[in-house]
């Protein structure tokens, strides 16, 4: 087994020029969907450094990392739960905690692992560690039937914030003390909360709706004040296109004073400002976004598109809202990731079987990396970063 860091023995006897060193903040992983493989990349000298295979069910594949960004968590569709030791190219360890799930999110503190499952419909902690199960919320509601579990994203406090799809709640789950997790819930937020976002910041927690205008957001700071409703009347009586693909709103695509939200159903980025919760523009774009997200620097926000527009990105600019750029990087365009300073972008295109990498500064193509069907791109700058 190859290890790319370095064991200091003695200082008279290793040269650390020599050594195969790699440090944790160069590395990401990129899903490859259908084979259920992980790619363990370097984002520096962009090239492929290892690969996971056969980690089940990757296609709807998310991923979170420790606070040292040695490890990655690998969230399968199937309820596999894979710890991923990016300096040694191995599994530390893999359950199968569910029968379908959905995503999941690292604790402030990097101790504990929550996930979101459809089947049965809940979030169940683990030790960040061993992987062992600390605590099991089933998400119940109407006396006794299970809700499929969307949006969840961790928060300030050693909190944790998601959505109930089939009941319309929001739930704020303090885990402080593992043994006694506290529950706060929110109900009648809306109809099929889809999929949600938390600000950079931790303090606002917005949800999508599906199965009506607008979004529901809680703000953290206040949340005796309940759930807010934004954006009520928004193509409320306007005929919506067939989803082809839900958006997606886990990118952070806030920009200084504004949020860029995907419409669902609908060839449009909404603008909404931060301050008032108001709607200040829809902009046109070339299919139904999403996902919907902001460079680092909050100048440049980039979209991608569902079928049978997913062929192209379009780039907003966040100071004129307007759209700076199309380009076509190739078929299948599934995913974004930016470089933590957000110099590139690494695009993932499932059907060239290719990874495209842009400078975001001039658009032009740096390199291009096989990967087959890719689909998530993570990088371990997300270790740090509220909600990622």
């Amino acid at each position: 087994m190859k290890y790319r860091f370095l064991i200091l023995l003695s200082l008279f006897f290793i040269d650390p020029v020599a050594a195969d060193v790699c440090a944790t903040g160069d590395l990401g992983v990129v899903i490859e969907r259908e084979p259920g493989n992980v790619l363990i990349i370097n984002t520096t000298q962009h090239k492929q450094l290892g690969k996971i295979e056969k980690l089940g069910d990757l296609s709807h594949a998310s991923v979170v990392f420790s606070r040292d960004q040695r490890y990655a968590y690998v969230f399968g569709r199937d309820g596999g739960l894979t710890k991923i030791d990016l300096l040694t190219d191995s599994v530390a360890k893999r359950i199968l905690q569910a029968g379908n799930s959905i995503g999941g999110a690292i604790s402030q503190d990097g101790k504990l692992i929550a996930v979101s499952n459809y089947t049965p419909g809940g979030v169940k902690i683990f030790s960040a560690e061993s992987l062992e199960q600390i605590a099991d919320i089933p998400a119940v509601y109407d006396d006794g039937k299970l809700s499929k579990v969307i949006g969840l994203v961790d928060a300030p406090g050693q909190r944790f914030v998601f959505s109930l799809f089939d009941a319309g709640e929001i739930w704020l789950l303090d885990m402080r003390t593992p043994a006694a997790p506290a529950l706060q819930k929110f109900k009648n937020i809306g109809k099929q909360p889809y999929d949600a976002l938390i600000t950079p910041d931790g303090r606002f927690y917005i949800a999508g709706l599906f199965g009506e205008s607008g979004l529901a957001l809680l703000d953290l700071w206040s949340p005796e004040s309940g759930v807010k409703k934004i954006l009520p009347a928004y193509g409320q009586h306007d005929e919506k296109l067939p989803v082809y693909k839900m958006p997606h709103l886990e990118g952070w695509a806030i920009a200084g004073d504004y949020a860029f939200i995907p419409a669902v159903g609908r060839h449009e980025v909404l603008v909404i400002t931060t301050d008032t919760w108001k709607l200040v523009k829809a902009i046109p774009v070339a299919g139904q976004p999403v996902f919907v997200m902001a460079r680092p620097d909050g100048r440049q926000i980039w979209v991608n598109f569902a079928f049978p527009d997913n062929q192209q990105l379009q780039i907003i600019d966040a100071k004129d809202l307007t759209i700076e750029n199309t380009l076509k990087p190739g078929k299948a365009v599934l995913h974004m990731e930016f470089t933590p300073r957000g110099e590139e972008v690494w695009v993932s295109l499932r059907d060239d079987n290719q990874v495209v990498i842009y400078d975001t500064a001039t658009l032009a193509e740096v390199k291009r990396l096989p990967a087959q069907t890719p689909s998530g791109i993570f990088f371990s700058a997300r270790a740090h970063k509220i909600g990622l």
